[in-house]
């Protein structure tokens, strides 16, 4: 009612010869609070209510986890479409993660040169034309190639909307709850994927998936002129050999990860892209200790907190981004469901993420974030050992959406703890560049996970054996992470 009344007194007003401004037409709606005279010749000042600016710096990363989850339940369609292997499926998920983990530390960069404002919108125009070529794909590498330029777009728009965060609330008490609502946000839509990816491929198809990020991700362009607020640039040096050199030696490894089991781990071209790996990651460390331009800011590692939590951040998403691969690829094939079966079966253990972010904001303000994350990662472990022990095809899917939920909701209280503390390190003055490093080993954690289950599911075609071996590993991840975290981080302030 009170928006149709701002509506009417708008038309009033432009009915009356006068012509509104966008300042007052974003008055009108309730986007800003107006402060200040109307007579004052000064600027009028705007305050953005806190949970609109959240969303608007949130809409991004939602629309990749949405993104990234969604494809999951619909790969199985994909392969009947497209006739493609198991080793395509692979790449569909790991393109993606391939460009967006190599490219996150350029898009930092980026970041301070051109002001994260520009380059968060900029991401999402590249994201949206690599959904619509992802949507249009003739074939199976046509589809690949696609969620390469969507990685490309995600690493854009990333490490700026963390950025702008931390820009936008001063406060470390407020950014620190703002932090825990904006990972129960990106919880909720990776929570939602499964279940919209399913839904879409039920009743349009599996190009569905990639159709539904257009709208998203014009909203998000239109929020973010209209709401974002402008930062000081910092002139930094981009770094472009370290950063070939980093693409270069992710680009081998996942090219060994994926590759290996179909063509041989002592085949010619897996050997020598292994040897890839290993020169290009030489050189970038060797260029990183002696450069004058390194890709993070040396004064990041002065403690061991920060490089301890990137580790952190990579041993959570291995095995997260690990599980819902293999599990999706589970129901399917060994429970005979559909895309929207799948979706609705893994819709409670996504969901459960979303929960634990959420509790995690009002624990850490409490307590600090090193408390949550030992926790959680220690209940975490507990529950792999418990569901690698005793998981089996005939195991009753209320034993294991059970077991996983306990899992997730653990782990969901730990993550946003992680990502408060690598913020806390860096300061504002370093934000984008701790914030690309964080989700740059995140998501490298996600393809190395994806491609370990893949590897995997190639082994061996019994259930009986995959889903121990995968859970073994998933349990040694939450272990490391456990290690990490008890011996290397200190509280965030």
């Amino acid at each position: 009612m009170q928006f149709c009344i701002r509506v009417l007194m708008l038309c009033v007003f432009t009915a009356s010869g006068k012509r509104p401004s966008m300042d007052s037409i974003l008055a009108f709606f309730g986007l800003f609070t107006m402060n200040g005279s109307p007579t004052s010749t000064a600027p009028a000042a705007y305050a953005v209510p806190p949970l609109v600016m959240l969303f608007t710096l949130a809409i991004g990363f939602v629309m990749a986890m949405i993104d990234v989850t969604a494809v999951n339940t619909a790969l199985s369609d994909i392969a009947a479409s497209l006739g493609a292997p198991l080793t395509v499926l692979v790449w569909v998920v790991d393109g993606y993660t391939l460009t967006f983990a190599a490219l996150l530390l350029a898009g930092g960069a980026l970041a301070d040169r051109f002001g994260p404002k520009t380059v968060y919108q900029g991401g999402l125009v590249v994201f949206i034309i690599g959904s619509i070529l992802c949507a249009v794909a003739p074939g199976g590498m046509a589809l690949v190639a696609a969620r390469l330029l969507q990685g490309v777009g995600a690493a854009l728009f990333m490490p700026s909307s963390l950025s702008l965060m931390s820009h936008t609330y001063e406060d470390p008490k407020v950014r620190t709850a703002m932090l825990g609502t904006w990972s129960a946000i990106v919880g909720a839509a990776s929570s939602l994927g499964p279940l919209v990816g399913g839904l879409l491929v039920h009743s349009f198809g599996w190009r569905s998936v990639f159709w539904v990020n257009v709208p998203l991700g014009l909203l998000g362009i239109v929020l973010t002129q209209i709401l974002a607020p402008t930062t000081p640039r910092h002139e930094r040096a981009l770094s472009l050999w370290s950063h070939a050199l980093g693409v270069l030696a992710l680009a081998a490894l996942s090219f060994v990860l994926i590759e290996g089991p179909t063509l041989g781990w002592v085949s010619a071209p897996v050997l020598a892209a292994a040897l890839v790996t290993l020169a290009s990651a030489t050189l970038l460390v060797r260029r990183e200790r002696s450069g004058s331009h390194p890709l993070l800011p040396r004064a990041l590692f002065a403690t061991t907190t920060f490089a301890a939590t990137n580790g952190v951040g990579f041993l959570i998403n291995f095995a997260v981004f690990g599980q819902l691969f293999l599990l999706s690829l589970f129901l399917q094939q060994s429970n005979g469901a559909d895309a929207l079966n799948t979706g609705l079966k893994l819709l409670p253990m996504m969901a459960s993420f979303a929960a634990g972010n959420l509790a995690s904001g009002r624990i850490s303000a409490r307590v600090g974030t090193r408390l949550p994350m030992q926790w959680g990662l220690a209940v975490g472990l507990g529950m792999a050992v418990l569901l690698l022990v005793g998981l089996r095809p005939e195991t009753p899917y209320a034993l294991l959406v059970a077991g996983t939920i306990v899992m997730n909701v653990a782990i969901g209280i730990a993550i946003p703890g992680m990502t408060a503390t690598v913020m806390a390190v860096a300061g504002r003055a370093h934000a984008n560049g701790a914030a690309a490093a964080l989700n740059a080993n995140r998501q490298i954690g996600a393809l190395v996970g994806v491609a370990i289950m893949g590897t995997i599911l190639h082994s061996t075609a019994d259930w009986h054996w995959r889903l121990p071996l995968a859970f073994v590993l998933i349990g040694a991840a939450y272990a490391g992470a456990l290690t990490l975290v008890l011996r290397y981080v200190n509280q965030a302030k």
